[in-house]
This record gives structure tokens, sequence and C-alpha cells, in this order.
């Protein structure tokens, strides 16, 4: 077995636990305005962070905004530990679009706006939540290197890039985080992660689980869940937590049930001989 460490130092100086809470589905990835029952969706943020989470993921397109003023809602005056990232550079012209937008005008008008709605004087982790083809990388890496330069951003991190993208933000400011796809079931983005690991950057998968897509009852990922008294869900965090150290899993969901079960996921040990049998499933 390999002990992993239970928390990260993102950016060097913000230490969190490895098992964050991806927030988005608070509201729901094609809501549009705010969830039916807006009462659990704060209960199950205040949870969370009753369990430890001290490291949860939001953007100004979740809801779109509502997402951000949820957790003000659920949680401010936030505990002194607690970091909240958020992201902008995706907009919503619709509850089914998604369009990258890096117009550096833009950029910080929605940092203005996080800035109000998540209650705060400066937001810990902003991250550019897609690359747009449209506009010059260099315009939107120099106006999130301004607004850090402003003190509204603490630390700055990219989502579902490439190393050279990496390599070329890195020439304008510290990355300190990467959110790309990566789970069990695609890996896709592996050269990313090593070279997280490498850096010392910290690698958010999002997705984590992969909407159970690995957990049919005769997977092998559900043999492995059987062994461990654990769920499959469970076991995919725990390959993500064992995969490097770098690695802060995201789940998300609009249940306290399902957030109490993936928080366990955190105490699950895998063998070794379990782990490469995961790996095996790439």
């Amino acid at each position: 077995m390999s002990d992993q460490p239970a928390t990260f130092a993102l950016g060097g100086d913000l230490t969190v636990r490895r098992l964050g809470f991806g927030a988005m589905r608070l509201t729901g990835e094609f809501n549009w305005g705010p969830p039916k029952d807006w009462e659990g969706a704060l209960a199950v943020a205040r949870r969370a962070v009753e369990l430890g989470v001290n490291f949860i993921d939001t953007a100004d397109a979740y809801g779109p905004a509502t997402n951000e003023m949820q957790l003000a809602e659920a949680l401010h005056p936030y505990p002194e530990d607690l970091v909240i990232a958020t992201k902008a550079g995706q907009s919503r012209p619709s509850a089914r679009e998604w369009k990258p937008l890096g117009r550096p005008e833009y950029l910080r008008q929605q940092c203005e706006l996080s800035l109000r709605w998540l209650r705060v004087e400066r937001i810990d982790l902003y991250q550019l939540h897609r690359i747009d083809p449209q506009v010059p990388v260099a315009d939107q890496f120099g106006a999130l290197a301004q607004l850090q330069r402003e003190g509204k951003v603490r630390h700055i991190g990219l989502s579902e890039v490439t190393v050279e993208q990496i390599e070329e933000a890195s020439t304008y400011f510290d990355v300190v985080s990467v959110q790309n796809f990566f789970n069990l079931t695609d890996r896709s983005h592996e050269a990313v992660l090593d070279h997280c690991t490498r850096q010392n950057i910290a690698f958010i998968p999002w997705l984590p689980i992969a909407r159970g897509a690995h957990a049919g009852p005769d997977s092998p990922v559900a043999g492995i869940a059987r062994e461990l008294d654990a769920t499959p869900s469970q076991v995919a965090l725990a390959w993500l937590l064992r995969r490097s150290p770098v690695v802060i899993p995201i789940p998300g969901t609009s249940s306290v049930a399902h957030l109490e079960e993936n928080m366990r996921a955190a105490e699950l040990q895998l063998t070794d001989a379990q782990f490469d049998r995961l790996n095996d499933l790439a």
C-alpha cells in the first residue's frame, strides 16, 4: 500500500485537503437561475464544510452567478481555512450553451462580479475556464496577471489546457492549478497530469467519477469496491488520490447522502494489486 498526503499546499501557501467539493451541481449543469430546492443546496454546502472540506470549486457561469451567491449565503462569513476557487472565461448565452469568452474587459468584469457575489475582497484561486480561440492568449493571460497585480486575485489557474499552454501561461504568472477532465475511464490528459506532478501544480480533475460510467456490477471497479466494502465511486476517487499527490478531486452532488459517501473515499486504502488493476483499465 502507499499512503498519500492528505493535504496539498495550493500555490505554496494555501493548505487544502485533497478531497474537495465541486459546487456546480448545487445549481445543476444546465440549470438557468436558482435551483428548485434552494435550502437543500445550502444544506449540502454547509455539510461539506462540516465534513472537513476546505476547498470548494465554483464558477461565474454556474447558474449563471447563482452558484457563487449560494456559497456566500450558505457559508459567509467563511471559515478561516476555506479556499473558494472560481472561474471566468465561459459565457452562457442559454441554458445549454457554453462559449469561451476571454476578452480582457470581460474577464475583468466577471472578476469584479465574482468578488461581489462571493462577498470577498480577494479571490483565493481564479481560473481561466477556457482559453478563447478568438482572443490572443497574451491578452487573456495578461488580463489575469493584471488582476493579480491589483490584489483582486491571489493565485491563478487554468482549465482544459495542454502542457504547451501551461508553459506559455507560466511566462505571465505562476500557474498553481490545472482543472482538466480526467477520471478512470478517460485519461486523455495523462501528459498534463504528469507535467503538473513534476511542477507541483495542483491537478483538479473535473467529473472525477465519470457519472458512474465505470461502475457496472460486473466491472473491475465494482469488484474492488466489494473487496473493500466500499462503493465504486469511492474506489474511483481513491484511485485519483493515489494517482498523484497533486491531484485534488472535486466530486459534486446535490445530495447530502452522496456527499457523505464521497467524502469517505479519503479514508479508503487501495492495495498495490488493486491500484494496478485500476491502472490497467486505461
